[in-house]
This record gives C-alpha cells, sequence and structure tokens, in this order.
C-alpha cells in the first residue's frame, strides 16, 4: 500500500511516495537491495568529507534481528516483529583526522538516512526511523566503543496491509498524512 503525500507545490514524486508504514508484508529484502539502499546512504554531504554514519543491519530470521529487536520499545516491537529487517544508524563522535568534536555528526547521519530511505522508496522498500529504543541496549549488543553512538533504528521492508497489525497501530496505518504548510517553518528575513 503507498500513500503519496498531498503537497502545496510540485515536489518530485519520489519524496510524495516516501512515507514510514508500520504495518509490513512478509516479502523479504534481498541483501542487494539493502545495499543499493546502502550505497545510496554512502553518497550523502557530510562536514569536510568525514562520513561519520555507521549501519548495523539484520534480516528477520537471523539471530541478529531478535537481538535487535530485544532493544526496541514495546510498542515498537509490537509492529516492527514483522519487519524484513532493521537498521541501527549511529555515527562516530570524534573527526577520523583529528580526534577532535564532530558536531555535525548526526545532522550527516540524518543525510545519509534520506538517501538510504529515499533509495529504499525507488525499490519499493519503505523504511520507518524511530526514537523509542533502549541506547544502551543497542551499544551493550552490538559492543560498541565510546566513540560510537546509536542515532535512530529504522524498520525496513514492503508495505503491507493495515489489517494486520494490531491496535491502535492498524487504525493510525490509515490515518491521512499530513505535514506543517512551508508558512509553518520558513520565515523571510
Amino acid at each position: 500500500m503507498e500513500k503519496p503525500a498531498p503537497s502545496d507545490y510540485p515536489v518530485h514524486n519520489l519524496i510524495r511516495r516516501r512515507w514510514s508504514p508500520r504495518a509490513f508484508s512478509d516479502r523479504p529484502v534481498s541483501e542487494f537491495d539493502l545495499n543499493t539502499m546502502l550505497e545510496a546512504a554512502r553518497w550523502a554531504p557530510s562536514c569536510s568529507n568525514e562520513q561519520p554514519w555507521k549501519y548495523y543491519y539484520a534480516l528477520k530470521g537471523s539471530d541478529g534481528f531478535e537481538k535487535l529487536l530485544s532493544c526496541l520499545s514495546e510498542g515498537n516491537k509490537a509492529w516492527c516483529k514483522d519487519a524484513a529487517g532493521l537498521l541501527v544508524s549511529a555515527t562516530r563522535k570524534t573527526f577520523e583526522k583529528n580526534g577532535k568534536a564532530n558536531d555535525w555528526a548526526e545532522h550527516d547521519a540524518g543525510m545519509a538516512n534520506l538517501n538510504l530511505f529515499l533509495q529504499g522508496t525507488e525499490l519499493g522498500i519503505f523504511c520507518h526511523p524511530m526514537a523509542g529504543f533502549d541506547k544502551e541496549a543497542v551499544i551493550r549488543t552490538l559492543s560498541l566503543d565510546d566513540d560510537i553512538t546509536p542515532v535512530c533504528m529504522i524498520a525496513f521492508g514492503y508495505a503491507g496491509k493495515a489489517d494486520d497489525l494490531p491496535p491502535p497501530y492498524d487504525e493510525r496505518e490509515l490515518l491521512p498524512r499530513t505535514r506543517k504548510p512551508v508558512s509553518g517553518f520558513a520565515q523571510k528575513i
């Protein structure tokens, strides 16, 4: 099921088609398609070309998937269990070139995430980013060192049917997509 976003101005259809479903089908995502999405993330812009993002992923049916699933909040576990895979998007906190703090790392990871999401959308694969996870559990599960910090977790897969979701997610899946108007966040000076 696709839900193209209504727009007040003409934007690329790929942007209108990108959304974050909770309902996922049981169709698996191939390693090739996932690597294609990660390749898109690779080409995101970053401060001083540091590319501070890191991705840790697991496909459904693997021990890694169950480990990442266990790091999610209870609400997210309820629907993420059906995703084709889970990703942890993380950043390196310091610049590789000089060891100084990289205050733009999370911004850069966000840009890489969006490239990944848009490439996935082009392939018919949808991504749902989440803040509802236990950061410390992810750090322990992945044995991350002090320079790596998880930013978000991402469920991905092919869109499924809202009817397959437990309440209240089934109803939320069918709600119209909305956003603030441009005037709600942009101000001419």
